[in-house]
């Protein structure tokens, strides 16, 4: 399950884009019980959540999960923001291997220089033993990346770090791999150029715009073209979003940028050919458009907007790799289209205490 839970102090901060709620279903003592409601009603055995305010994590949230049989990860963003992301799991279900906070905040990067974060968790199902004999882990991955519309350089730069951590947990150097879960709030529409990059695995961006990357907006903003390379070689990634050496896999993970160093030319020829790409062969659990007439899925909706910007994405079992395993879908919970939402007052209402719907999808591990 992933969901953005809507943070109360950015509720309050943004309080223009929720004129149109009942005032009287928006306190913090309101939407909690609803919230937890949701949780307990669909009885994921993950839980990807978004937009988690610390205090209410620590003093609320958290103690109520645990009651449910979860354990709980929990990475809040650097700087002042209140908020960050949530991965817990059913410990009934899942055990923990590993668990890795992400930080997209680089000091001295001028490019890498917000507050997002993400978390990376390598989890192992109880029941683990594969054909094989060797036990079974998934890799499971949240994030919730920049919102500015302007700036979809700073969005693949982060993506890009957030797919480096992903590849060095899911495909260590011993030849074993790990399907992936893949959830978060991209602040990118279905049709954007950051979607087919995740989905395809491939962005050609010569000309690209760096307003026109999440989709978000009809008349994008942000006209300058996305720069070659994107984000620093000092960072350590290559344009196949992996990393070139472990020190700064480890630096970048803690939120520094590592020692500039001086990349080779094989390097900077890829760079300069205006692509990037990555090689986790990820699939969106949702099609976005709804029978019969292909009308949009939405996912988030106040009185600003009406868009899908979150996501499942997941390794499919038609992929295959050296030892890889991956994931059948079974099921979704289905989503609903902007007429359905404005006909209940849009997002929140009295029964949906966020401005985002929960998205919900079932697996089989295939081993």
């Amino acid at each position: 399950m992933s969901y953005n839970i809507l943070s109360q102090e950015l509720l309050q901060d943004n309080a223009y884009l929720y004129r149109h709620c009942d005032p009287g279903i928006l306190p913090w003592n309101h939407r909690l019980p609803n919230l937890l409601a949701e949780i307990k009603q669909h009885d994921a055995d993950i839980l990807c959540l978004q937009e988690v305010q610390e205090d209410h994590y620590e003093n609320q949230i958290k103690p109520a999960l645990l009651t449910l049989g979860y354990q709980c990860e929990y990475k809040k963003r650097t700087g002042s923001k209140p908020d960050g992301c949530a991965i817990v799991f059913k410990s009934s279900r899942l055990s923990l291997l590993s668990s890795n906070p992400i930080e997209f905040l680089c000091p001295g990067d001028t490019l890498l220089d917000r507050d997002n974060v993400g978390l990376v968790l390598l989890l192992q199902p109880h029941d683990a033993a594969s054909s094989s004999g060797r036990p079974t882990s998934i890799c499971v991955a949240n994030t919730h990346l920049l919102y500015n519309p302007r700036r979809g350089d700073i969005k693949l730069a982060q993506l890009a770090i957030l797919l480096a951590e992903i590849s060095r947990f899911s495909r260590p150097p011993n030849g074993s791999s790990s399907p992936v879960v893949l959830c978060g709030d991209f602040n990118s529409t279905p049709l954007s150029p950051l979607y087919r990059f995740l989905t395809t695995g491939r962005l050609n961006y010569s000309g690209l715009k760096i307003g026109s990357v999440s989709g978000q907006e009809n008349s994008p903003r942000g006209q300058r073209l996305l720069p070659s390379p994107i984000w620093s070689h000092s960072l350590g990634i290559d344009h196949q979003c992996q990393y070139r050496n472990e020190p700064a896999a480890a630096a970048s993970k803690e939120g520094a940028s590592s020692e500039p160093s001086t990349p080779d030319p094989e390097t900077k020829a890829e760079f300069k050919r205006l692509r990037i790409e990555h090689n986790l062969n990820l699939r969106s659990t949702y099609q976005h458009l709804l029978p019969p007439n292909g009308r949009p899925e939405i996912t988030t909706h106040h009185s600003r907007t009406a868009l899908t910007v979150d996501y499942i994405m997941y390794t499919p079992d038609t992929v295959t790799y050296p030892n890889g395993r991956g994931l059948h879908l079974l099921g979704r919970l289905s989503l609903v289209g902007q007429a359905e939402l404005e006909e209940v007052n849009g997002l929140p209402n009295h029964h949906h205490s966020s401005d985002h719907l929960p998205l919900l999808a079932r697996f089989r591990l295939c081993r």
